[in-house]
């Protein structure tokens, strides 16, 4: 078994411990925080996910002093679970940290056994098969959380029904389905049945997220990169109008139609290679 850092080790354990500590004083009654004390595991629950994806932004942004901190806000959510939890006699920190630790040696044997001289792919398969050995008992899609983002969730659920055989061979048949799909979605509307509209919408919705599953494509990422370039442009549209003189919101539909093709041309001629001199 590889060597730890023991420094690092050492020091990481006496601050999770002061970390610890300082919980646990916010919880104590009468002398404690009263915000702190009024919280329960579902009222923490929103603030655990915020910090989870104020982690991915800072690393999005490449920003390693407000990752630093963002990853400390999320610790801290697991210190939170963790002393209300040990409370009501459910479990205690120092569980929480055996579980996983116990959990990560026996998924990476390649590792803390015998090396075999596995890639990350193969890495991956043996995971996935891991996982699936110790939900054994259930159904293939036993453990995708209901509280992930709809997209995501979607794509975690494709993942598992593939895994257990249960996917196109290709992403051509996907184009169809997309469009069987499109094509109910107008019929949803021409019905008038806001709720098989809606239907009919999140079954197009699932059908992207096969479809950008099968092309190797994280839809969470590819939806939140749309999200910034739209962003971006209307933006854009928007300084350039009161360049011109406009107030956005006055402007028509063609008119700001317009803008946006303007705005779009000039990101691609900023894209474009210098000629050569």
């Amino acid at each position: 078994m590889p060597e730890p850092m023991k420094n690092a080790t050492t020091d990481a354990g006496t601050a999770f411990v002061k970390l610890l500590e300082i919980m646990e004083a916010l919880r104590t009654p009468v002398t404690g925080c009263p915000w702190d004390l009024e919280q329960d595991f579902k009222t923490i629950s929103p603030y655990t996910i915020e910090e989870a994806y104020e982690v991915h932004d800072a690393i999005e942004r490449g920003d390693m002093v407000d990752l630093k901190g963002e990853l400390g806000d999320l610790l801290f959510q697991v210190a939170f679970h963790s002393q209300m939890a040990s409370e009501t006699g459910s479990f205690s920190a120092a569980e929480v940290a055996e579980m996983i630790a116990e959990k990560m040696v026996r998924r990476h044997p390649h590792v803390f056994e015998a090396a075999d001289g596995r890639d990350s792919e193969a890495q991956t398969v043996a995971w996935e098969d891991m996982k699936a050995k110790e939900r054994a008992a259930g159904s293939a899609l036993d453990g995708v959380a209901l509280a992930l983002p709809a997209l995501m969730r979607a794509e975690k659920l494709q993942k598992r029904a593939a895994r257990v055989g249960f996917d196109w061979a290709t992403p051509e048949p996907i184009f169809d389905k997309l469009d069987e799909e499109a094509g109910e979605v107008r019929e949803a509307i021409a019905s008038g049945d806001q709720a098989a509209i809606e239907a009919e919408i999140g079954d197009m919705l699932f059908v992207c997220a096969n479809l950008a599953r099968r092309l190797k494509v994280d839809p969470e990422v590819a939806l939140r990169a749309a999200n910034d370039k739209f962003e971006r442009r209307f933006k854009a549209m928007e300084a350039l109008a009161e360049t011109r003189g406009n107030r956005f919101s006055d402007l028509d539909l063609d008119a700001q139609e317009a803008l946006w093709q303007a705005v779009k041309q000039d990101e691609n001629d900023a894209q474009l290679p210098e000629s050569s001199p």
